[in-house]
């Protein structure tokens, strides 16, 4: 389980299709204590870390993993927001989050304000039951708050720290 703390942004640095879907992806923060068959949140995709070193670590994607969230985009150069599991006697920061992805969603509307930023997320109907207002949501692996929840849409509003120190700071309007 997870926070939805972000702890850094990592780099994918190589990617592998074939028989399987491997990345490896450049971080600093997450990497002391993790070893083979650890957790890490990949923008909010718990995955098994397959091999640690100094620098990066490699994970395997299983296609149903793929079929359900975003990852199947990814690029070499591309960043993404990296937690480690939780631990009992860790602060809950955020709210639990598992790591198991129900949807995707798509940024409709991106407004930039005086100190925030608003964005508007399109969802799929099947999933409206789960949103409320003031509910939590998780955006690539971010804990955020529902400000306002419609039939088909929601919004969170994000912090400038936020924007800075997760992948949502680098998202335009038409992203999953």
């Amino acid at each position: 389980m997870f926070t939805g703390i972000i702890e850094e942004m990592g780099t994918v640095e190589k990617l592998w299709i074939g028989s399987s879907y491997r990345l490896r992806i450049r971080a600093k923060k997450v990497l002391p204590g993790t070893k083979p068959s650890h957790s890490i949140a990949v923008d909010g995709v718990c995955l098994t870390a397959t091999e640690v070193d100094r620098e990066s670590f490699s994970v395997e994607i299983m296609a149903q993993t793929l079929n359900k969230t975003n990852l199947s985009l990814m690029k070499e150069g591309d960043k993404v927001n990296l937690e480690r599991a939780t631990s009992l006697s860790s602060l809950l920061g955020g709210h639990i989050v598992t790591g198991d992805v129900d949807g995707v969603g798509r940024i409709s509307r991106i407004d930039k304000r005086v100190g925030e930023t608003v964005m508007q997320i399109e969802f799929l109907p099947r999933l409206a039951k789960y949103i409320v207002n003031q509910g939590r949501v998780s955006l690539d692996g971010v804990s955020l708050t529902v400000a306002d929840c419609r039939a088909s849409n929601f919004t969170v509003h994000l912090i400038p720290f936020t924007l800075n120190n997760t992948t949502l700071g680098l998202k335009k309007r038409g992203n999953l």
